[in-house]
């Protein structure tokens, strides 16, 4: 027995010495989900409590009428602060962050399947969020609200630097948003215990899955209509500007497109928790299980065909307001049957009323009655009424406060023991909740009553005998209770870690596999890993942690010094392979950086600056992609491995593929996007203008796409080739396609400098240039991974054994093509169809 305990340690200590992160400042290159989760989640809080300060100078301000506590210019920047911060520095990454500590944990797995984009990810939130936040202190804020409304936000409007810190860190922002994206899509779709098949997998996941592919789809419209803005901004080119052919209403299609879409975004993960607390404190599973997974997906589906719901006013036509109200009240369907098996699984089980489910109760309150609300706003001759009042602000804050926050609080206080080992204190906590909810519904309830009674938002001031008084004094009284019960809860924090008392096993009773880990969890979750039939795991086999602790399941081996977790089919969970894991890296940190680099050098005009930084961001993220296969610091070959469940670069469908295909949907829903402004633009734009003289040369592009088309061809054969293990003559192979590549690049490129382009006086052409740019930057970059390959064959980290590369990049080429062609129709063959010139 005891040579069985002393194994058992020791073991525990060899796979801590292979996963744990580095000492010291070490601890900077740590990519493991469990530190990176815990990054994200506290830099998250750190920005809420910012993002709180600025509401209640608002609010201090707007108390009594006719104040002049803070100057006109200044409220602008604090609103527009406090919006920005909360909604792209609080809610998205606390959200992200908790996902990515609990998704391995959940699904039996030891760590996300891409951990150095997690932490480029956190890196750039990071920076983006101090670049931003930095404005204040610089006394350069943006100052035309959190939406960024063109004409408003133009340099005529608003000239100097504060939109320009707005789009620049924003848009390095949501790279972090983006990246976790990718990496949680693919990570629930191919990182589970054997047997955990779709249907198996716990609610939690399904919700963060549905949330994934949502950022996936939903950010790539703000992200090009923030370098659209900005380049209009810098450069002068022309997209929202009625003059030269551009429409300011574009910009709020392509934020709204972004905007409504993000409300669910934050919805569902919140959702989540509670769909995953409830079965837990009524102790019984969660009723209507399919169910809820078709409403996760339909709400998902749905949510984009909301977009124009905010757009009510801008005089867009009767029928489309009519298709958009229906939609915005049909949306509702999906979320009735959450709510109904949630009420459904109370009723039958024996609810708890432990302190999480204070919270729950909390937001089911909170949340029916900001729906009631979004129903009525839903309707157009109300929506006009009530646009831009006080009632929408207050609409806004009970379904994301009461559809996020307090869901959120649930959950952290749920899995507080799993963080810290200890306890929450019953009694601190509950007063926190009720502080926080009595301020919230005096601050946000009486703000419905201003709205009905004409009070605009976005005010600094008012007159007295308006009738709004009264009620604004109690709303900002309301919002210093509530910014005590935070305070509260921020002092029940501190003292918990020091004082709280040891939590047990599992003290919650808990189903799910994260409370299978140790408490505190350790960097690599499960010493061994189990087989998982079940939704249920530790209600069906209670002595699970102790047989995953005590090595007595798969993957228990770690002689071998590699990160490994399991590698299983999307559908039904069945272990294909084993995924190698990349180690503790500095390249997501210098990658980051040189990133900001690029984002403050922009800021401040210095391009010259900005190409060295992106050069030097290249040069990082380059580096860091040389490390993967059979390099010697990834997996090289060894005499010992598995031949019946292979590591993942050996095989020909590893997470790469699909981590490729992800990236590839995210990317064309940015191309597509792009579409729509052209086609839209053509369209609506008032002033369009075509010019009489064709803007491109038909024979460069034609002779560029015949070398693109062969490129794709040779490189289809040669990993059609490769995939049969046949890999004589790969390397020049690769060499050629290449080669191809680069004479397409070469016709592209001078199509692009032969043709007689004025972005700053046309919105046709400023269009038509992005477009070639992007076909640009995706024809150089897979011409150039194509040639690093090549380079990887000779050095023999590419062949028949290792395969996985090539087969990773041949996605790329088919979209690189795709986009090509797709861009030619769409600018030229369709407006010589329309009969006007390309």
């Amino acid at each position: 027995m005891n040579d069985q305990r002393a194994w058992i340690e020791q073991r525990h200590r060899d796979f801590e010495r292979v996963w744990g992160n580095l000492p010291g400042w070490g601890t900077l290159a740590a990519v493991n989900h469990t530190s990176i989760g815990l990054r994200f989640m506290f830099t998250g809080m750190a920005f809420f409590l910012i993002g709180g300060l600025l509401a209640m100078v608002v609010r201090t301000q707007l108390a009594l009428p006719e104040q002049t506590l803070i100057e006109p210019e200044l409220y602008n920047q604090l609103f527009t602060m406090h919006g920005t911060v909360m909604m792209f520095l609080f809610a998205i990454p606390v959200l992200e962050g908790l996902a990515m500590y609990l998704i391995p944990k959940m699904l039996g797995a030891r760590d996300l399947v891409f951990p150095r984009i997690s932490s480029l990810g956190y890196y750039c939130y990071l920076f983006g969020g101090l670049i931003l936040l930095s404005s204040l202190f610089l006394d350069r804020a943006p100052d035309a609200g959190w939406f960024m409304y063109t004409p408003l936000s133009g340099s005529d409007y608003s000239p100097g630097m504060g939109a320009d810190f707005w789009l620049l860190g924003i848009t390095f922002v949501e790279i972090s948003a983006l990246s976790a994206g990718v990496e949680l899509v693919v990570s629930i779709l191919r990182a589970r215990a054997n047997g955990m098949a779709l249907n198996k997998m716990p609610i939690f996941a399904w919700y963060i899955l549905g949330m994934a592919l949502m950022i996936v789809f939903g950010f790539p419209p703000l992200v090009l209509g923030s370098i659209l803005l900005e380049l209009e901004r810098a450069a002068g080119w022309v997209f929202f500007s009625v003059e030269g052919g551009g429409d300011p209403l574009l910009w709020q299609h392509l934020f709204w497109m972004f905007g409504h879409p993000e409300v669910y975004i934050l919805f569902l993960p919140a959702a989540g928790i509670v769909s995953t607390l409830i079965p837990v404190f009524a102790g019984r599973p969660l009723l209507g299980y399919r169910w809820v997974v078709v409403s996760i997906l339909l709400m998902g589906f749905i949510s984009f065909g909301l977009w124009v719901h905010h757009m009510f006013t801008v005089g867009i036509p009767r029928l489309a307001q009519a298709f958009f109200s229906v939609a915005s009240m049909l949306v509702a369907v999906p979320t009735a049957i959450q709510l109904f098996s949630w009420i459904a699984t109370l009723l039958a089980g024996k609810p708890r009323y432990s302190l999480p489910m204070l919270w729950i109760f909390g937001f089911l309150v909170i949340f029916v009655c900001g729906g009631l609300t979004g129903v009525m706003l839903a309707l157009v001759p109300f929506n006009w009424q009530v646009h831009d009042s006080h009632f929408v602000v207050a609409h806004l804050h009970y379904v994301l406060v009461g559809g996020m926050l307090f869901p959120l609080l649930a959950g952290f206080y749920y899995w507080l023991p799993h963080f810290s080992g200890r306890m929450p204190s019953e009694r601190m906590g509950r007063w926190a909740f009720w502080l926080i909810f009595i301020g919230f519904n005096v601050t946000f309830l009486l703000m419905h009553l201003t709205g009905l009674l004409g009070m605009p938002r976005r005010i600094y001031t008012y007159e007295a005998g308006l009738g709004w008084d009264w009620l604004n004094l109690v709303s900002s009284v309301g919002s210093f209770i509530m910014a005590v019960g935070i305070g509260l809860l921020l002092i029940d924090l501190v003292f918990h870690f020091r004082y709280g008392p040891k939590a047990s096993h599992n003290p919650w009773g808990a189903d799910t596999m994260e409370w299978a880990t140790s408490m505190p969890a350790s960097s690599y979750n499960f010493l061994s890993i189990p087989d998982i039939h079940t939704r249920h795991p530790l209600w069906e086999k209670p002595d699970l942690p102790d047989t995953i602790a005590a090595g007595e399941h798969g993957l228990k081996e770690i002689d071998h010094v590699r990160r490994e977790t399991y590698d299983c089919h999307a559908v039904t969970g069945k272990v294909r392979a084993v995924t190698h894991l990349p180690s503790n890296s500095w390249h997501p940190l210098w990658s980051a950086a040189m990133l900001a680099g690029v984002c403050v050098s922009l800021l401040l005009k210095v391009y010259p600056l900005a190409l060295v930084a992106l050069a030097g961001a290249l040069f990082f993220l380059l580096r860091w992609s040389w490390h993967n296969g059979a390099h010697p610091r990834a997996a090289p070959p060894t005499h010992r491995e598995d031949i019946h469940l292979p590591l993942h670069s050996r095989t020909c469908d590893g997470p790469g593929l699909w981590g490729m295909r992800v990236a590839l949907m995210l990317n064309g829903t940015f191309y597509v996007s792009l579409l729509f402004g052209w086609f839209y633009l053509h369209t609506v734009a008032p002033q369009w203008q075509v010019p009489e003289q064709a803007r491109l040369s038909l024979e460069w592009l034609g002779f560029s796409g015949g070398f693109l088309v062969a490129a794709l061809a040779v490189y289809r054969r040669a990993v059609r080739r490769l995939k049969a293990r046949e890999d004589r003559h790969l390397g020049a192979a690769l060499w050629v396609a290449a080669g191809l590549g680069a004479l397409h690049v070469a016709l592209l490129l001078g199509a692009l400098l032969s043709a007689p382009l004025s972005p700053t006086e046309l919105a046709h052409d400023a269009v038509m240039l992005v477009t070639l740019i992007y076909l640009l930057i995706h024809s150089v970059g897979v011409v150039v991974l194509t040639g690093l390959q090549a380079l990887r064959v000779r050095l023999g980290y590419v062949s028949g054994r290792f395969p996985y590369e090539p087969v990773v990049l041949q996605p790329l080429w088919g979209y690189t093509t795709g986009i090509f062609w797709v861009s030619a129709v769409a600018l030229i063959a369709l407006p010589l169809l329309w009969g006007t010139s390309g």
